[in-house]
This record gives structure tokens, sequence and C-alpha cells, in this order.
């Protein structure tokens, strides 16, 4: 039963779609999501009334919404009508659970107008008795009427006394936490100077990287990258003489990110002793200075757990879960393996071409009229004009060059500039 304002969130988090709400005049407007249907607010009481769908319906998707909702409401208001209010199912699945529970459940026998005044008076002490036998002694039991309206006050009563019940016990709560945190802030003294604190965090960082083999795995995203590089703008013709040299990220298990690092090992060479030494320092002092001024047993159990054994298979974990950079395939790379293809295509046209011509010199048939380009016959350009990618593949920055691991290498005129053809 929270506020106006949390009632939109409580609703989102409780998957309920469909919403009314009553504004302080009564009026009522319906919608969907987070957003009132009127400007006027919600009930002043703060109640929220879920109607949950009923216990016994052939859907189990009611019944398992029905079964998790019961579970976190703050007041259980059980409508049943006179044919079914000793329903066994309900009383087996639903109330004999809640024994000992008494004080936030209320049974409501409802269309009693259909009833006689002893039939009802009889309807309700017999509910009273079942109740009893659940578990459930003095529950409340009210007997209302829907189209009569009858008993309908004492309902609405109950629902704002339980109303006013839970904002009282919220507030206080809400006293006590605020309280508890000002003397908890009391207790820790001056806040740590964020200088001191990047410093420390700073350290850490550096010292974890070290023990991790951060090193390591950067070199081996570099090399990936490059051998990636090369496959893929590469000379075709010789292209594939580059998967038979091995990819770093493999001999190390890391070309495969996984969403379960607990289940996945690196084969990184484990941290020396210098390196797993200068990272449990580095967390005992970033320990320390995050728990400055505090209670000595604060520092004392925050020590400990920093210090708890497992961090080198933590940190091989930390590093097995991330996704690399390497994976990435830049655009440009397409781009270049789609010229390199279009080149060697223009190598075999001109190889067919002068194949043609010394073998038509050959049979002494006449040589149709060759075009010139540049001064030189057209299948020599052709053929000459293939050599400078080739050569370009061989300085691209894929082979030679070194990037950083989180950048994809730079395009071959980076490194070569402006070759010209031949």
């Amino acid at each position: 039963m929270p506020g106006a304002d949390d009632a939109g969130d409580l609703l989102d988090w409780l998957e309920v779609g469909s919403r009314r709400y009553l504004g302080v005049a009564g009026a009522a407007g319906t919608g969907s999501g987070g957003a009132p249907a009127t400007a006027a607010g919600a009930v002043p009481t703060g109640l929220v009334l879920l109607d949950l769908p009923d216990h016994d319906s052939v859907v189990v998707e009611h019944r398992v919404r029905a079964e998790r909702l019961v579970e976190r409401v703050d007041l259980l208001v059980w409508v049943m009508d006179p044919q079914k209010y000793a329903d066994a199912a309900l009383h087996e699945r639903y109330l004999q659970p809640l024994a000992g529970h008494g004080d936030v459940v209320v049974l409501v026998l409802n269309q009693v107008d259909r009833l006689s005044d002893s039939e009802r008076e009889a309807c309700l002490a017999d509910l009273r008795r079942l109740a009893a036998e659940d578990g459930l002694p003095g529950v409340r039991v009210l007997g209302v009427s829907a189209a009569t309206g009858y008993g309908l006050d004492a309902l609405r009563e109950v629902l704002a006394d339980a109303a006013r019940r839970r904002v009282a016990a919220t507030a206080r709560l809400t006293a006590d936490v605020r309280d508890a945190a000002r003397r908890l802030g009391d207790a820790c003294g001056e806040p740590v100077p964020a200088k001191v604190r990047g410093a420390a965090r700073d350290g850490l960082v550096t010292a974890l990287e070290q023990s991790a083999e951060v090193a390591t795995v950067v070199e081996a995203v570099r090399s990936s990258s490059g051998r990636r590089a090369r496959a893929a703008t590469g000379w075709p013709v010789t292209r594939w003489l580059g998967r038979f040299r091995p990819d770093p990220l493999r001999r190390l298990h890391l070309d495969q990110p996984t969403d379960r690092p607990d289940l996945a090992r690196t084969s990184l060479p484990g941290a020396g002793a210098a390196a797993r030494a200068r990272a449990s320092s580095a967390v005992r002092a970033y320990a320390d200075t995050a728990t400055a001024g505090a209670p000595d047993a604060w520092v004392l159990a925050a020590r400990e757990v920093a210090m708890a054994p497992g961090l080198p298979d933590a940190l091989d974990q930390a590093v097995a879960g991330t996704r690399l950079e390497a994976e990435r395939r830049p655009v440009w790379w397409r781009v270049v393996g789609l010229l390199q293809w279009l080149l060697l295509a223009t190598l075999v046209a001109g190889l067919l071409w002068l194949g043609v011509l010394a073998g038509l010199a050959y049979l002494r048939l006449p040589e149709p009229e060759t075009p010139m380009w540049w001064g030189l016959p057209a299948p020599t350009v052709l053929l000459a004009g293939e050599r400078w990618p080739a050569s370009c593949s061989r300085c691209c920055p894929g082979s030679r060059r070194r990037s950083a691991p989180t950048a994809a290498p730079r395009g071959p005129a980076a490194a070569c500039g402006q070759p010209s053809p031949g």
C-alpha cells in the first residue's frame, strides 16, 4: 500500500497492466502502463487494490499469477460466494498455508442478498468455523452484497484502516532508516578526499592488471587483429597461407567469449609471486583507504573480506568473460578485400587476353587491333596493374604496423601513401 507517487513503479514491478485510478473526488479512469488516466492522482489513503484471477481458474497462467501475488500483498481479501465458500482448493491451497496470519486476511462472503437473514448468519458462522480449522481463528469475516451495497461500508473501513496502518508503519521504518544512516555516517568520520581515493583506485587497477596478465592479453589481441586483417585484406592468391599461423587468442582460450566465465578458464601464464604480492598489497591499501575513519571492527571485517582467497581465479574469470574488440570487423576490410578480388580479376583478364593474342600469333591468324592505354597495350596494363595492391598489403598495418587492441588496423593508404598503377 504505497503512496501515490510509488503506485506506478509498484504496479510495473508486479506486472499489472490494466489499471483504474480514483481521484480525490471519486472520479475514475482506466489506463495501461504507468500513467494515470486522470490528473487527480491516486486514492488519498494510498490504497492499491489488486483484482487477482480466480484461484480455481482452468488457465494455468492465472493460477500462477495469483499464487505469485499472494506472497507480496499486505492484506488478503478473499471474496467468495455462498455456493463455493467451502471449496477444498481454496482452503487447502491458500488459506491453510496462511495459518497464524489472520491479521492480514479478510474473508468476504458476497451475494448475501440472495440469502435470508438466518441463512446469511449460518453461512458466516460456517465460514468462521472453516477458517478456524485452517489455522485462522478470529479472522475477520464480512457479509456483503455488491448488488445492494450491504456491508460495503464495513469493508471500505477495513481497507482504509489497513492503508492507514501501512502508511504509519512505513513512515516509522523510514525514520528509523534515516536515523541509522545518520549515526552510521557520524561513526565513519570525515570522507576520504577524492584525490586519495583516486590514487588508491589507480594503484589497485595497475596491480590487478599485472596480476591478470593484461599486457599478454593486449598483445594477443593486437596480433590476432593483424592476423585477421591480413586474412581479410591480403592478396587473395596467398591469403590462405595465413590460416596456418596460430591465432594468439585461440591459444589463450579467448577466441570465444562466454556468458558463463565462472565455467571458463584461460591458458594465461600464472602471475609470479611478485605480481601476486603487489596485487594483495594494493587490495589491502585500497580497503584501508576506503574504510579510513570507520570503527576498528568494520576496518578489520572489510580487510578480512578483501583479503579472502580466490583473487587469481576471479581475475582469470574476469578476463575470460571480457568481450574483446578483436571480434569487430571494420568496414574498410570488406572494401579492401573486394578491391583485391577486382584486381585479381583484372590480372586473370590480362593473362587470358595475352594468351589469346599469343595463340593467334602461333597459329598465324590475323590478330585483332589491341587498344593502347597510357602508351602500352591494354592487356599489359591489366597484367602490371595488379602489382601495387600486393606490395601495399605487405606493408599494410595489418601485417607490419601494430595498432591498439581496441582499434581496427588502418587502411593501406595510411602506410603506403598514394601508389600509382604499375
